[in-house]
């Protein structure tokens, strides 16, 4: 089993907060549940690796770095 399957994460837009819940993760992809505004849609996206470790863009140009790392268990 996948150790990250759905961590969750949530992160404020600057409207609404999204929650993200991880699928799954590949060697260069992550596909993550989102959650915003009551809706839920399943997207992937691709990884990057900067100081902090493995993370995705999202968010307006991909402005936003979501760090793997930054996802905690559910409860």
């Amino acid at each position: 089993m996948n150790k990250f399957y759905l961590k969750e994460f949530q992160f404020f837009d600057g409207e609404h907060t999204v929650v993200f819940n991880i699928v799954a993760v590949e060697k260069n992809k992550i596909t993550v549940a989102v959650t915003r505004s009551g809706k839920i849609s399943v997207c992937d996206y691709e990884l990057h690796t900067d100081k902090n470790g493995l993370y995705f863009e999202y968010g307006i140009a991909g402005r936003e770095h979501i760090h793997i790392d930054d996802f905690e268990e559910t409860k």
